[in-house]
């Protein structure tokens, strides 16, 4: 255990011990002084702190403290009225400040424990207690802002994290103050209370008891319970202003010095003002050269004052002209401007409304949720959206691009809904007719009022933002291969390297290089495949890498080992899976067709051969889509990958699996077979 772990824990240790241990007088005097010590570290510290959070430990430290005080008090109340005695601090104290009247001194004392219970603590206390509240009501829109700022790509995700984690801390940091400062409240009442048995029960004792008169027993008891109580008020004021300026602290760039000095003389004017009146003051029955040379020392720092922000206010200005030449003259001026976002949702000024919280738009906590389903599903990291509106689109129009390309386009209308009709020729609703933007289904734009009837008549009824975001899913889902670039792929290898290091090492640099890797994984996103089981997708790699370092081929391993992910994506529920399967002669003429160079393999067949199979292959699947099942045509493994470049131009939805990609206890039911003649 380290030393300063051990102190605080030896320190607690001591204030059990004051507690149930009478101790000697010196012992007590090196404790009080350690008392106004620690007071005076506290107030100087709570001074010097920027921002709240910098002095976090300051609610659990005035507990200990407060114990502490109380501690001592316990201390000298049984020495003093034991022995008629505590210390020579407590002696000196008292001693300095009633002199030769009791009385006065009482005064003193209590003036002191006024100004801290009604004046400090009281003040602290309110300060607390609505700071909690408010920090508290305030927490839902910090939160808000900070996901709309992380969404916007103001901000990275590590940047919001850490931004959560503080607004969290200063919550939990103002609770424990609203509930501390009742601590500095009930150790002024304590002071009082204390203060009061000390010179009640003194003078009982030192009567009844030592047998000394009234007027020796207010001079010796009263003088050492006004020294007691002045180095506990002492520390405990010291302690209570603290509080106050640490709970109405407003976070900025500078201690309380630097802030009170910088904004009480930010204007010198002013002082020019107070000069004045102070000088005036003068002309009253008041001392006039005491005010003139008041009103003197006004007016002439206000004049140094002025003349310094002047002459700092001109280099400033010139610097800023300069750097405003400079930074358009600076390549780093035009190199700014080539910045590219991932992903981009424009949209028309109609449609406002959708990410405007105060109006009650949820579309940037929408994409949060995409963001963190499609890590699940597809096992990437999306990259930020960025929003913003365009004037140069139509009101009600939007757009997502993707690396600065158009994506996908779309049309909204607010105060509509989108109703689809499972039966396309169903015409019972009537509305604005238009194209669901994510699947190209026929629907209608109907307003509220039809909504009801809509969704008794077997609509699929919709909202406005419900639309954009299935159609952002899937188009990011369309691009995810192409979101997933080196960069992206080297934080999924760093990621997986935590857990799992010497598989990663023994795939990465060596045989295959992060580019290598990035196009495998592309390969599988561009078919659905998620990548989300990086482990065995790495095994695989490793397994193979070192036989060849074709992409193409290596991607066709992992599929392999894959194949349980892709036999419950295809094939979920033990239901028999519905395929076209691939004739023995076609198979055999892509298999001839295969031309091998040293740059990789690649399909030469003849157009017309190409053409005839694709049209079979088309039939099949419009027969399979009358079903309402997913068009599924199933080959050997060693024509897949090469069937599928075949079908994927004219269709691309279209998904093709080898027999080793499906778990043998799969029953497959073909209901076409592609042929040629």
């Amino acid at each position: 255990m380290k030393a300063r772990d051990l102190s605080v824990l030896l320190g607690v240790i001591l204030i059990i011990v004051m507690l149930v241990i009478p101790l000697p007088g010196w012992i007590l005097s090196i404790l009080i002084l350690c008392n106004i010590t620690l007071a005076l570290i506290v107030i100087l510290v709570s001074m010097n702190t920027q921002e709240a959070l910098q002095f976090s430990i300051f609610p659990s430290l005035l507990l200990l403290l407060t114990l502490f005080r109380l501690g001592l008090n316990v201390s000298t109340t049984r020495s003093i009225l034991s022995e008629g005695q505590a210390g020579g601090v407590v002696d000196t104290f008292g001693s300095f400040v009633i002199g030769n009247n009791p009385l006065v001194g009482f005064v003193v004392f209590v003036i002191l424990v006024i100004i801290q219970f009604l004046v400090i603590t009281k003040g602290a206390e309110r300060v607390s207690e609505v700071a909690a509240r408010f920090t508290l009501d305030a927490m839902p829109g910090k939160q808000m802002s900070i996901d709309a700022d992380m969404n916007a790509g103001l901000i990275s995700e590590q940047q919001a994290k850490d931004r959560r984690e503080k607004v969290e801390s200063e919550a939990d940091f103002h609770g424990a103050m609203d509930g501390a400062s009742k601590f500095v409240k009930g150790d002024a009442i304590a002071g009082i209370i204390i203060v009061l048995i000390n010179i009640i029960f003194g003078l009982i004792i030192g009567m009844v008891q030592r047998g000394l008169s009234f007027q020796e027993a207010i001079n010796v008891y009263m003088r050492l319970t006004v020294g007691d109580g002045l180095v506990s008020q002492i520390p405990a004021l010291l302690i209570a202003t603290a509080t106050g300026i640490v709970v109405t602290r407003v976070t900025t760039t500078g201690n309380l010095g630097s802030d009170v000095t910088g904004q009480l003389l930010q204007f010198p004017k002013l002082l020019f003002i107070a000069a004045g009146a102070i000088f005036f003051l003068g002309l009253t029955p008041i001392n006039f050269m005491l005010t003139t040379i008041l009103a003197g020392f006004l007016a002439l720092g206000g004049y140094f004052l002025l003349r310094k922000s002047q002459e700092d206010a001109m280099p400033e200005e010139m610097e800023e002209e300069q750097a405003e030449a400079s930074t358009m003259q600076s390549p780093e001026s035009v190199v700014n401007l080539l910045t590219m976002d991932q992903i981009e949702f424009e949209f028309g000024y109609a449609l406002i409304p959708l990410v405007d919280t105060e109006k009650g738009g949820d579309l940037l906590d929408r994409i949060v949720m995409i963001r963190r389903q499609l890590a699940v599903e597809l096992g990437i990291v999306v990259p930020v959206v960025r929003i913003r509106d365009n004037i140069q689109l139509n009101p009600n129009d939007y757009r997502i691009k993707i690396r600065g390309n158009e994506a996908a386009r779309g049309e909204l209308l607010l105060d509509h809904y989108l109703a689809m009709s499972p039966d396309m020729e169903d015409d019972e609703i009537d509305g604005i007719a238009t194209t669901e933007p994510a699947f190209g289904l026929p629907a209608k734009w109907i307003s509220e009022e039809l909504k009801d009837e809509a969704e008794l008549s077997g609509y699929t009824v919709v909202d406005p933002p419900s639309v954009v975001s299935t159609h952002m899913t899937e188009v990011i889902k369309t691009h995810a291969h192409i979101l997933l670039g080196r960069q992206e792929t080297k934080q999924l290898i760093d990621h997986l390297k935590e857990s799992y290091p010497i598989l990663v090492d023994e795939v990465s640099p060596e045989p295959l290089s992060v580019g290598d890797i990035q196009k495998v994984l592309a390969k599988l996103l561009k078919e659905n495949v998620s990548i989300r089981n990086l482990p065995v997708i790495f095994e695989t790699l490793a397994d193979f890498g070192k036989m060849t370092n074709d992409t193409d081929l290596l991607a066709e391993y992992v599929r392999q080992s894959l194949s349980p992910q892709l036999t419950k994506q295809y094939a979920d529920g033990g239901r028999t899976l519905k395929v076209i399967t691939i004739s023995g002669k076609i198979e055999k003429t892509i298999a001839e067709s295969i031309q091998q160079t040293e740059h990789g393999n690649y399909l030469a067949m003849d157009p017309e051969t190409q053409e005839s199979i694709i049209k079979t292959v088309h039939e099949q699947v419009e027969k399979l889509a009358l079903e309402e099942d997913t068009p599924i045509v199933i080959c050997s493994p060693a024509i897949r990958m090469y069937l599928k470049q075949l079908l994927d131009r004219f269709l691309p939805h279209v998904v093709v699996l080898s027999y080793n990609e499906l778990e043998p206890n799969v029953q497959i039911e073909s209901i076409g077979v592609v042929n040629v003649a």
